[in-house]
């Protein structure tokens, strides 16, 4: 099945820290792309800091996350890479 996105911004790596996370304009779906061979954890926060959750991103892999307009990506190193993205 063929997958159609509609890139809503510019593609950026993510903050490493609480305190340079980004809501990507904010953004209700961001697209998230390790483009490094490493596993990296993402954190998901509130604009307040307090963490909603985090998973771990394979090297090479990317994943669609959905999340409130003003809450935060941030990741443990710079090579994830996201994007404000829509399906379509």
């Amino acid at each position: 099945m063929a997958r159609y996105i509609q890139v809503l911004g510019t593609e950026a790596a993510c903050g490493t820290s609480t305190t340079n996370g980004s809501n990507f304009g904010k953004a209700g779906l961001v697209r998230l792309i390790n483009s490094g061979g490493t596993a990296r954890l993402v954190t998901v926060e509130t604009s307040a800091g307090v963490a909603i959750g985090t998973f771990t991103l394979a090297g090479n892999q990317e994943i669609y996350v959905r999340k409130g307009k003003t809450d935060e990506i941030f990741a443990a190193n710079a090579a994830v890479l996201g994007v404000s993205v829509a399906f379509r």
